[in-house]
Parts: structure tokens; C-alpha cells; sequence
């Protein structure tokens, strides 16, 4: 059975340091395939996957997405709190496949932050209110509030927070790859044991629960990579077009006459353990551009899914995950693990489309 349905709204040191993230940027397309083949089903079966991002930003415009397979019922459900969408698909029997193309385009993303623009988006006091509000993982008192605290100590302004805690992570995190997929973000509990290692899903989490816990507004944003670096690092980017394991997470914090600011302290932290030779000093000079450059711009090798925590996914009896940024599926009553995809199994692949 085919379900179908458009959403469309409207290297090396000789490169670095990186070229002007201000200059004009252009759109590139790219084409997201993700493939689902459960293995052993019981009973019924269930699938959720994220979708790309519905509403187009500055950075990431949708094109739609396309499905095929054997599903009995398919839809796109949102999470019905952070407005992050996902295609569901449930089989009665039989042995399920399922196949999801996304198409989208990026371009690099970069705020100029030596002055503020009277054009800023603002944020309502409600919105204000939800982006430095407490999630499951991500408190925003206690443990965490004194830590922010005493690294903002009397710094004013969100943007010179932002830097303070940004400046924080950077140094004092490190990233452990030991730990699968992209961590789940229990920040209160790297404060409470000081072991400050982790990957995107940790470290950026740190940094936005500091940032709200001293109220600047701030969120992750979970995505995948899809393609190579255009500067030079082998770490921040995909050699081939298989991304099934290249899911990775951002941050932004809003700062009124700037809006939504980009940020990527855990990739920071990956330059450093990863970028060739490895273990490299937080003074080298690859370091220095990439901490340089990943507070104010990204660069968008990287698909957006949405900015959601403490998903619940629907119709589903399991506890809520921390975000959704992995295919996930139950199968006879029982959650799949999202972090194995040879026994799940999913595969995801990217390559570049025309628009």
C-alpha cells in the first residue's frame, strides 16, 4: 500500500580559519531515505520517525515528504506540545517495511552579533515563559541554577550570559565515546557526579539548561548530518551516504535585537577528541576556528528535525523519550531499541537532490 503526502510551508589547517560566516549563502538540496524492516514482529507493530522540520526558517526549507510500504494505517501525527512531527505507521501482521523520503534544502546559518537589528524576532512573555521552562532532564534550579550562577556571576545581557556558558561547556565538558548514540541530556545528574563527559545530547543540553536556569531562552535542536564539512573537518561532517548513525544535536539562545542565536558547544568538544590526529589541545588552531565560529553560526550539513523533549510518542504505552531524533518502534508491546539499527532495523541514507 503506498501512502503519499507533500507538507509544504510556506581539512585540513591550510582551510582554517573558516571563511566569513557572514558571507552570502547559498541553498543546497538534499534527499533523506530512511528504511525501516522489522525483523521479528509480534502482535502488532509500530513505527514512528522524524520528520524534517514543517515550518521553512532563514536555514531549512521543506520540500516534502513521500512514503511507500505495507502499513495498514499511515499518518503524520505532531508530538502536540513542541510542534515536532513524525510519521506514524502500524502493521496488524505480516512482516512491516516501510520507506520515508524527506526533501529539503539548507544553507549556512550565521547571526551577526557585533550589533543588534531593530528587524529582531521578538518573543512574547509566553514564549519567553516556555523557552526557560524545566524539562524531565533539564531542571532549571537547584544543582543546575547555582552552577549557572556562579559562571554568568554578574554578567549582564543574554548575549554575554550565552558566551559565559558557552565558554564554560567548551572548557570544562569533553566528549565521551563511550557513551551510545547522543546521550540523553541528565544534566542535574552530570552537575551532582562532576563527570562532565558526554556527546551532543549531553553537552548542548548543558548548555541550555544553564541558559534557562538564569532565564535566557534557549533549546536544542535535533537533527542528523548529512553531509561533508566545506571547511576541513573530517569530525563535522559524513564521508558517505550512509548517515544511519549520524544523528546530532544543536542549540540556539534567543537574545532580544538578535533573535534565535546558533551554537554548538559539543561539536567544540568533537573537534577536539576526533579531528585528526585526535586528543588535539584546545588551543589548536582547528579548535580555536571551530569554538570561534559555533557560537553565532552553524554550518548546515545538517538536517533540522525539531526542538521537542519529553515526547510522548502517540498511541504508544511506553514511557516518554527524552527527544526524537532516532527511528523509533514497538513491537507485541515492546519499545525497539532506537540506538541498534542492525536489529531494529532501520537504515538511513542522504544524498544531494535539485530543489
Amino acid at each position: 500500500m503506498d501512502r503519499r503526502a507533500f507538507l509544504k510551508s510556506t581539512a585540513a589547517a591550510a582551510v582554517l580559519p573558516w571563511p566569513s560566516a557572514f558571507a552570502a549563502a547559498e541553498w543546497r538540496s538534499y534527499e533523506v531515505t530512511t528504511r525501516v524492516e522489522i525483523l521479528k514482529p509480534q502482535g502488532i507493530t509500530r513505527v514512528w520517525l522524524p520528520l524534517p522540520l514543517i515550518e521553512d526558517t532563514p536555514w531549512q526549507r521543506s520540500y516534502g515528504n513521500q512514503w511507500s510500504g505495507n502499513a495498514a494505517r499511515a499518518q503524520i501525527l505532531p508530538d502536540g506540545k513542541y510542534g515536532a512531527t513524525m510519521l506514524y505507521a502500524e502493521w496488524n501482521a505480516g512482516m512491516p517495511v516501510l520507506e520515508l523520503t524527506s526533501r529539503f534544502s539548507t544553507r549556512d546559518h550565521a547571526v551577526e552579533l557585533s550589533r543588534p537589528r531593530n528587524d529582531a524576532e521578538r518573543l512574547s512573555a509566553a514564549e519567553r515563559a516556555f523557552f526557560t521552562a524545566p524539562t524531565e532532564l533539564i531542571p532549571t534550579d537547584g544543582i543546575v541554577r547555582e552552577s549557572a550562577t556562579a559562571i554568568v556571576k554578574n554578567t549582564r545581557g543574554e548575549v554575554n550570559k550565552a558566551r559565559a556558558i558557552y565558554d564554560w561547556v567548551v572548557e570544562n565538558t569533553f566528549r565521551d565515546a563511550k557513551v551510545r548514540g547522543c546521550g540523553w541530556g541528565d544534566i542535574k545528574s552530570m552537575l551532582e557526579t562532576r563527570n562532565f563527559g558526554g556527546k551532543c545530547g549531553d553537552l548542548n543540553a548543558m548548555f541550555v539548561g544553564l541558559a534557562r536556569s538564569v532565564g535566557v531562552p534557549a533549546r536544542d535542536v535535533y537533527g542528523l548530518r548529512v553531509a561533508r564539512s566545506a571547511h576541513g573537518y573530517a569530525s563535522l561532517g559524513v564521508g558517505t551516504p550512509n548517515v544511519t548513525r549520524a544523528q546530532h544535536c544543536r542549540a540556539e539562545f534567543f537574545a532580544p535585537g538578535y533573535g534565535w542565536v546558533p551554537v554548538d558547544p559539543a561539536d567544540v568538544r568533537k573537534v577536539v577528541l576526533e579531528e585528526p590526529p585526535g586528543q588535539l589541545a584546545i588551543g589548536d588552531p582547528k579548535v580555536t576556528a571551530a569554538r570561534k565560529r559555533l557560537f553565532g553560526s552553524w554550518e548546515m550539513n545538517w538536517l533540522a528535525y525539531n526542538m521537542g523533549h519529553d515526547i510522548k510518542l502517540p498511541n504508544s504505552s511506553g514511557s516518554t523519550l527524552p527527544y526524537l531524533m532516532y527511528p523509533n518502534g514497538e513491537t507485541g508491546g515492546t519499545r525497539l531499541d532506537q540506538l541498534d539499527p542492525d536489529a531494529f532495523k532501520y537504515t538511513i541514507t542522504a544524498r544531494p537532490a535539485s530543489a
